[in-house]
């Protein structure tokens, strides 16, 4: 007799401190549309690829879409699609890579290196030097580095989507996935958020 996969929300209710997050659950609607021998890495991949279809600026031809963004932003469309791309990969401390895994500062790093070429630094407080601050929620754009940290000290990075959501690589045991900038454990971590230079 099969057993029955736990659901990933179920997964997520043992009590650790992203079980808030809003965004490590599926929406009610969506939990009825998905089989629930989903693994929780087919599910990532479903967002991924969703978000994808909504960032991608041109049509299945290679045509332009009428009002398609003009080239900076596709430069930043583009880079967050690479982000989305690797929702699912392990977390490694240390990683910097998806064969390897990634730690938070290395996804970031490797995303902007590998679709933008540019170079930031290694560790995320040292990326909290970079570029031009951005001192308000609501004057976030796509692309922008957000910064999470306790007692006044930067610990952690990702990259801003927009809409108040983040891709990022969580902690020990987790997925590079999407979480929530408004509610949930990271809402009440942020501390700031920086615009790169050049993007």
């Amino acid at each position: 007799m099969a057993q029955e996969q736990p659901s990933a929300s179920a997964s997520l209710a043992g009590g650790s401190a992203l079980s808030s997050d809003s965004a490590d659950a599926l929406a009610p609607a969506a939990r009825s549309l998905l089989p629930e021998a989903m693994t929780l890495p087919d599910r990532a991949l479903l967002l991924a690829t969703d978000l994808n279809r909504l960032l991608a600026p041109s049509s299945a031809t290679g045509e332009i879409k009428p009002g398609a963004a003009p080239a900076g932003e596709g430069r930043i469309k583009g880079m967050l699609q690479r982000a989305l791309a690797l929702l699912g990969t392990p977390y490694r401390w240390g990683g910097n890579s998806p064969e390897k895994g990634f730690d938070c500062s290395g996804l970031v790093g490797y995303v902007f290196r590998n679709a933008l070429g540019i170079e930031l630094p290694r560790v995320s407080r040292e990326m909290a030097k970079t570029g031009e601050l951005i001192r308000d929620r609501d004057e976030l754009s796509e692309g922008d580095l957000v910064f999470f940290g306790r007692k006044g000290r930067v610990d952690h990075v990702g990259i801003y989507l927009g809409e108040g959501r983040f891709v990022h690589a969580p902690r020990t045991g987790k997925d590079v996935t999407v979480s929530s900038l408004d509610t949930g454990y990271w809402s009440g971590k942020f501390m700031e958020a920086r615009r790169v230079e050049g993007i």
